[in-house]
């Protein structure tokens, strides 16, 4: 009887045993259901066992595997603009923690992992081959013919993997990151895929009517950084003022300007963050400040009367100071774009130029012979200024309302739409444009136009109605341009002008335009009806800051 009690007891232990072991090895085997278990430790990697970490490998194995818990899977990260893509994967994260590294994989992007590591706490390593726990590593793929504004982000193993074809795609892949931890986030497990829809993606200042502090505007290039715009236009020439320090026309600034050292450290900052600064000397109209400081250039009618703002194009010396101004900043603004105005010459707005302005007309017929007009001639302005920012390799623009039909001379191919407004004397469609073959930016005045003091027809446009109403394709008014025609449209710009300047203080602007900003740039990276709500978009932006 008592050899048959030690039986039993030798059975029951044996199934003990057993079963004790078989939980452990289903614990474990509930971390690997096609996803990732991570270990209980910050640096064992999600999906091994502490046996398989380096510290483990050189003690005695346990005789019993150490369980780990199952994540569930991940939830793809809010972010403003949304990303693209994420592919869900089980495991704990990544979270920034005092002592981990930013790494890179190329010397390159030194300037974008110094900046992440100072925004998230982190030590900046530099180039490194080894791989620890808690890394943010930044690296350069070879994926030819990939956009250079994509990037992958990946979170696995306690680390973070940031990769692109170029510079930039990185920087974004590291705003994002920069999102999902901010006020104590959590970078999801898994892959985010992401690439912006349009390549300009652009802010527009008046800073011509209105001085802009450098201090503002350089918070203003931060903003739009981590908000992934890549263009800052600056209007700084009009007839209130030109706010630019000049060696060669020094008698044209006005008395409040930016000194070109504070142009240049707006310029680097902004490249720094893969912005490029666009400048604007709008011309031959909204030349006052320059006109104020030169009057022999000032347009006059047939009766002597002047023409606010507009330059005298038939006189060479206007060409020879604005191009004088253009090559001077050719330098300051090292970007590959140039905004040559083009709007709103008032040698037009009359019923009949060739009488009103004959000095006009006689250039004209010198130029084009009996047929030429006052439009003949300022489309050779316009050509002629494209062809001075050109020569040091810049893409011009202009507006729209700078294109005349029915001329004997056609603005150069090159020369980008600026669609602002279809309210001009003859106005033209967006599509005349289009079918033309040109490429367009979108400005539509109806959606992101911010003017001080809402003058005329103008109310402060809202972020809830770009981000409900508005895309790339709805050029002007309300109605969106063919589909066919996407790939023309470049992509779109907001823009503050300051008609009356004394209406809103920096500040105010700075907050009245924060939401529409951030509305404008989801409608650019992604032009799609956007998964969140209003009053969702709304709550991360202000969970973001």
């Amino acid at each position: 009887m008592r050899a048959l009690k030690q039986t039993w007891v030798l059975i029951v232990a044996v199934v003990v045993v057993t079963v004790a072991a078989g939980v452990s090895l289903g614990l474990l085997a509930a971390g690997d259901d096609g996803g990732q278990a991570a270990s209980e430790q910050r640096g064992s990697a999600p999906g091994t066992s502490e046996a398989d970490s380096p510290s483990a490998r050189k003690q005695p194995a346990a005789p019993t595997p150490t369980p780990s818990r199952s994540y569930p899977l991940s939830k793809a990260p809010r972010t403003i603009p949304a990303v693209d893509s994420h592919t869900a994967a089980r495991g704990p994260g990544w979270r920034p923690a005092r002592g981990e590294r930013v790494v890179v994989g190329d010397a390159a992007l030194a300037d974008e992992g110094r900046l992440l590591a100072g925004e998230l706490g982190l030590t900046y390593a530099g180039e490194k081959d080894d791989v620890r726990a808690g890394d943010v590593r930044l690296a350069l793929n070879d994926d030819e013919g990939a956009n250079p504004e994509s990037y992958t982000l990946t979170v696995r193993g306690g680390r973070v993997t940031i990769s692109a074809p170029a510079q930039a795609g990185v920087f974004y892949g590291t705003r994002t990151l920069k999102q999902e931890v901010h006020g104590g986030g959590t970078a999801p497990e898994g892959v985010v895929r992401d690439a912006p829809d349009k390549p300009v993606r652009g802010f527009m200042l008046d800073i011509a009517r209105k001085h802009f502090t450098a201090d503002w505007i350089e918070d203003r290039v931060r903003e739009l950084g981590d908000l992934k715009f890549n263009q800052l236009g600056l209007h700084f020439s009009d007839d209130q003022g030109f706010r630019v320090e000049s060696d060669s026309h020094p008698e044209v600034v006005s008395k409040q300007h930016l000194t070109k050292a504070q142009v240049k450290e707006i310029v680097d900052l902004a490249a720094a963050r893969h912005i490029t600064v666009v400048p604007e000397i709008d011309s031959p109209g909204h030349l006052g400040a320059v006109i104020a400081a030169h009057p022999e250039l000032q347009l006059r009618n047939v009766s002597g009367i002047a023409t606010r703002g507009a330059i005298d194009i038939s006189n060479p010396e206007s060409a020879r100071i604005v191009d004088d101004l253009l090559n001077e900043y050719a330098d300051l603004f090292p970007g590959g774009q140039w905004h040559l105005g083009g709007d709103e010459y008032q040698a037009l707005t009359v019923s009949d130029p060739q009488v009103t302005y004959p000095q006009l007309a006689a250039a004209a017929r010198e130029v084009y012979g009996p047929s030429g007009t006052v439009a003949d001639l300022t489309t050779k302005w316009l050509n002629d200024r494209a062809a001075t920012v050109r020569a040091h390799g810049r893409t011009p623009r202009a507006w729209n309302d700078g294109f005349f039909r029915d001329t004997s001379v056609e603005p150069a191919k090159d020369i980008q739409v600026a669609y602002w407004t279809g309210k001009e004397i003859g106005a033209r469609v967006p599509g005349e444009y289009l079918r033309a073959g040109r490429e367009l930016i979108n400005y539509n005045d109806e959606f992101l136009y911010y003017v001080l003091g809402q003058p005329q027809t103008f109310v402060y446009p809202t972020g809830e109605r770009i981000y409900e109403q508005w895309t790339p394709r709805v050029v002007r008014g309300t109605t969106a341009v063919p589909a066919a025609y996407d790939d023309q449209i470049l992509g779109g710009s907001f823009a503050v002008w300051c008609d009356l300047a004394d209406s809103q203080t920096q500040a105010q602007v700075a907050a009245g335009i924060r939401m529409p900003l951030r509305a404008t740039v989801q409608k650019l990276w992604d032009e799609g009806r956007p998964e969140l709500s209003w009053a969702q978009f709304r709550a991360l932006a202000d969970r973001l800051g």
